[in-house]
């Protein structure tokens, strides 16, 4: 096993220390000075290393975005879109609940997002514009729209519900297949229009 360089275990330290603090005090009262007790490091080398406390936070989402392996499989393997949609979902959802402060930053960026994910690194968007290629492929979704535009409109619905959802610190699972059925109403193929998404057996 390759051990980390002193610089990258520095980084890794200090997005441990700021995601339990986070956790524990939420953003806005969680202080670099803080972050750098809790990390056992000085200010400075956290200055050094990250250029804000909302560049740590970035950070620490693009971390967990990151692990989408087991999706990508799943996408690899033709899972029914819907299935795959859920789970994301849902998934995503518990994320946001365990992780509020975190939450509201994703959910609702100080940079509008573009059409297309990051090409540089894995993204949510990323990985849900995947799902909805598959469901093309599927013959599910539309095939007449982009992609990437539809990922937006779904991940505007979601980001929206959440936001609420996490004023009310709760969110069911019924509630993320609320939100693909509607959406779904709106950008799947004709055979589906009429309404819906499969019910569980």
């Amino acid at each position: 096993m390759t051990i980390p360089k002193r610089t990258e275990r520095s980084r890794i330290l200090i997005l441990d220390a700021a995601d339990t603090a986070f956790r524990e005090k939420g953003f806005a009262a969680t202080s670099v000075e803080e972050i750098a007790m809790r990390a056992g490091l000085t200010r400075k080398t956290v200055y050094n290393l990250f250029a804000s406390k909302d560049e740590i936070a970035e950070q620490l989402i693009a971390r967990v975005e990151a692990n989408d392996a087991p999706y990508r499989a799943r996408i690899g393997a033709g899972e029914n879109v819907y299935s795959l949609l859920e789970c994301v979902f849902v998934d995503s959802a518990n994320w946001c609940l365990a992780n509020p402060s975190l939450a509201r930053l994703a959910l609702a960026p100080a940079k509008r997002p573009f059409l297309e994910p990051p090409p540089d690194r894995s993204s949510f968007q990323g990985l849900v514009r995947d799902i909805l290629r598959l469901g093309q492929d599927q013959g599910a979704i539309r095939k007449d729209e982009d992609p990437n535009f539809m990922a937006l409109v779904l991940l505007g619905i979601y980001g929206q519900a959440m936001l609420s959802a996490l004023a009310n610190g709760q969110f069911s699972q019924e509630e993320i297949r609320r939100i693909i059925r509607i959406v779904i109403e709106g950008i799947g193929s004709s055979s589906l229009r009429s309404g819906a998404l499969p019910t569980k057996s």
